[in-house]
């Protein structure tokens, strides 16, 4: 994919240490990757001076940004644009406890003086002063009770969400019997011991609900399985170890694929990419694993991986690896993003995680994508597909900027609301758009998702016309019921206005797939083009959106992006305004804020 022309193209400087900001608080390193035509300061610049300016901000207008003088903020990312615009991610403590929901971004101009704030929380933090009734370990009895297995530390935190102030715990729950993938996190008020949320720990592709209904169906997926063979063994030449090499292996979904790896000695290369920040797969041995350091490396002799057939456990490895590295190429190629939290890191893979889980998941607390192998009745095959990979990592991203969240998760671990069907959405966006950006014949890109499981619908979710998923009840347009529909189905909201700012409405042929997108109002909308759609997208989500950003939020973020790459006047910010009318969410209808 090219990188698109912008009138104001970003530098995104990634904290590599924990930042505190209180007074007289010393410098602190950050580093810088290249964005696409920019030439980015050296790494280990001190950006201190930005965001002690944007603490200042955040002090003297209190009255729009919420921040009390019993708030600490702790920096998590500094932008600074071509033109001289700064952003400063906080979260936030008071009295010296972590702020659920008290995430924020300040926004300055290029003399630092203050322009705006994109916060989660409008109002200020106020805990009341009785302390804590509960003990930690009674905190952590009733976590463990609660989902159903082991309670790691009671940390107290002051909990902002949903306009509460309350003081809690949060605990981190590990084999848990109450979800697919074994770790929880549940928060209890500290004061009367009731749970104020108990969530799965790991974004899964496919939710309880979509599960349970192929199941009841006596649905059996029946992927399209690749059938290329493995290219010649290749290997560089190394005249010390370790050392790069190139590799190939034949994977499940997408035949033949090339795999850069770690040769260790003359007959040994390990399934590690040291040209991507040693991204690395390794094997769960069907275990749950909650550390990436407990799966087993894979290892060749060879340097050829995979059968392209599952009963070679080395097979889904080739189709994760290739799947992550496909990933992080495009975020670096096409957005200037160096890995998933922009730290130059690499990103890690556990395939065959678990007895008969059919679902892959983003952990955040491993760092690293879990693929299950199937369940044996509905999902025959390892969830290892490009697009649930490009997917699932993006969850990543999103958890390293936004930290877009659910409103609410029912007893059966259904997510619902609009923060957490946007965060559905800009993964299934992305996801595609990984597609988009690797272009591999045997994996042709589209606007569909998760087309090649073999699903009877064709497809599990789709950009141009969501409501064509009967399966999950996908949505077309914003109305009040998005409020609080499930995250996945409630996707189609935001996933439609991209489409529609990307692609325009009515019928259109790509790469053999049919396209006919509608409109709400009736209105056609002209596509921009699908570079400059993904370029404001990622603007609007690393610069202004936070863990509570619904739709509206999301409009009045992308035009914020537009503008600032294209301009107030442009074609392109007047698009964007006309793709969010084309799905119903509006100036107009906004919600009132409290």
């Amino acid at each position: 994919m090219r990188t698109p022309h912008i009138r104001s193209l970003a530098i995104s400087l990634a904290v590599t240490t924990a930042l505190t900001i209180t007074a007289g608080g010393g410098a602190t390193a950050f580093a810088a990757p290249t964005a696409p035509g920019v030439t980015a300061p050296a790494a280990n610049i001190a950006f201190q001076p930005v965001v002690d300016a944007a603490r200042t901000a955040a002090l003297a207008h209190s009255s729009a940004t919420g921040v009390g003088k019993d708030d600490t903020l702790s920096a998590t990312d500094v932008l600074l644009d071509t033109n001289g615009k700064q952003h400063v991610r906080f979260i936030r403590s008071h009295r010296g406890l972590p702020v659920l929901g008290g995430d924020l971004v300040i926004h300055l101009d290029a003399r630092s003086a203050y322009l705006g704030v994109t916060q989660a929380l409008r109002h200020q933090v106020e805990v009341p002063g009785s302390g804590a009734k509960l003990t930690a370990a009674q905190a952590q009895a009733k976590a463990a009770a609660t989902a159903k297995g082991s309670a790691g530390t009671a940390q107290l935190v002051v909990d902002a969400r949903a306009g509460r102030s309350a003081l809690a715990y949060q605990i981190q729950v590990t084999n848990s019997s109450t979800t697919e993938a074994g770790a929880r996190t549940v928060v209890v008020d500290a004061a009367t011991g009731a749970v104020l949320s108990n969530t799965p720990a790991n974004d899964s592709f496919l939710s309880p609900g979509v599960q349970a209904k192929l199941r009841k169906s006596g649905q059996k997926l029946s992927p399209a399985i690749g059938t290329a063979s493995p290219a010649p063994f290749a290997s560089s030449a190394a005249s010390g170890f370790p050392a790069s090499a190139t590799g190939t292996g034949s994977s499940l979904f997408v035949g033949s694929v090339q795999l850069t790896t770690t040769q260790t000695a003359k007959s040994a290369f390990t399934l590690k990419d040291p040209s991507r920040g040693n991204t690395e797969t390794r094997d769960a041995g069907n275990k749950e694993l909650q550390q990436f350091s407990g799966g087993k490396a894979f290892t060749s002799t060879t340097n050829r991986w995979g059968t392209g057939s599952a009963g070679n456990r080395a097979t889904a490895a080739v189709d994760a690896e290739y799947g992550i590295t496909s990933t992080l190429d495009f975020y670096k190629k096409t957005l200037g993003r160096n890995g998933i939290k922009n730290d130059g890191a690499g990103a890690h893979a556990l395939v065959h995680f678990g007895s008969n889980v059919g679902n892959a998941f983003w952990s955040s607390d491993c760092g690293c994508m879990l693929y299950g192998d199937g369940d044996g009745r509905t999902f025959a095959q390892p969830l290892v597909v490009l697009d649930v990979t490009g997917h699932e990592l993006t969850h990543g991203v999103v958890d390293a900027t936004a930290k877009l969240q659910p409103t609410r998760v029912d007893a059966d671990d259904n997510q619902f609301g609009e923060p957490g069907a946007l965060n559905e959405s800009l993964a299934d966006i992305f996801g595609t758009a990984v597609e988009f950006a690797t272009n591999n014949p045997n994996n042709p890109p589209n606007y569909l998702m998760g087309e090649k499981l073999g699903l009877q619908q064709k497809f599990l979710r789709r950009l141009d016309k969501p409501s064509l998923d009967k399966l999950e009840g996908t949505v077309d347009y914003w109305s009040t019921a998005s409020y609080d529909t499930e995250v996945h189905a409630g996707s189609g909201v935001s996933s439609h206005a991209f489409y529609l700012l990307a692609e325009g409405s009515g019928q259109k042929t790509i790469n053999g797939v049919a396209y006919d997108s509608p409109t709400y109002d009736g209105s056609t909308v002209a596509g921009i083009g699908r570079d400059k759609a993904i370029a404001i997208f990622y603007r609007a989500l690393t610069r202004y959106m936070v863990s509570t950003t619904d739709f509206h939020d999301a409009r009045t973020a992308t035009l914020s992006a537009a503008a600032d790459l294209y301009g107030a006047s442009s074609t392109e910010y007047t698009t964007v305004d006309k793709a969010w009318a084309a799905v119903n969410v509006t100036a107009a209808n906004a919600p009132s804020q409290n």
